[in-house]
């Protein structure tokens, strides 16, 4: 089994660093597979609705989207972990998951999502909204822990002082393992849910 972590803060050891690195240790001990990949501080423009990923199979701008493709195509699960800014996820990080999703044309039905979010105080919940919408308009369980996946710190290495939100990430890490692992004892027994044809309905027409 293999988790791909996405760092969507600028700073590769902030807080929301410490969250993954949490996580972690526990994949490891559980025998996951993991990597991480520092999204935050890259410069990645947004989706421009080109539609040009339809007929080439990626997206029209060859930066580290296309570089993590692959990698998401051939993960079981996906950790996106961001800092809180104005109540929402860092900029950055939304541009690269809107042409992540968008682009990536593989089947990603029953991969594992978790969001994991980071602040000094608030929006915490408003921002984990968020992240959770790109799993759940692409047919992903999200896993969950034994709270919001949040964790509280300003300065750099203060989220290793919040005790409940470790406990969490380290929680939500156990239940994504189990969550994969039954997945995959599933599709061995019984496949995966069928499809039906998906019917588009417009509000104008």
């Amino acid at each position: 089994m293999k988790v791909l972590m996405i760092n969507g803060s600028p700073r590769p050891s902030g807080n929301t660093a410490t969250a993954l690195h949490e996580m972690e240790k526990i994949f490891q001990q559980e025998g996951v597979e993991t990597e991480i990949i520092h999204v935050g501080n890259k410069d990645i423009r947004g989706c421009i609705a080109c539609g040009k990923c339809g007929e080439n199979g990626k997206c029209v701008f060859n930066d580290l989207v296309n570089e993590t493709a692959p990698k998401f195509e051939a993960c079981d699960g996906l950790v996106v972990g961001s800092p809180v800014y104005y109540a929402s996820a860092n900029a950055t990080l939304v541009a690269f998951l809107t042409r992540l999703f968008y682009s990536t044309h593989f089947d990603k039905t029953m991969k594992v999502g978790a969001a994991v979010v980071a602040a000094r105080r608030g929006g915490l919940s408003a921002t984990f909204d968020e992240l959770n919408k790109f799993f759940t308009i692409s047919g992903m369980p999200v896993a969950s822990g034994q709270y919001w996946n949040s964790i509280h710190g300003a300065l750099p290495g203060e989220a290793a002082q919040d005790e409940e939100g470790l406990q969490s990430m380290r929680t939500l890490a156990r239940n994504m393992t189990f969550l994969m692992r039954g997945i995959e004892m599933a599709k061995e027994k019984y496949g995966v849910p069928e499809k039906e044809p998906f019917h588009r309905t417009n509000f104008i027409r």
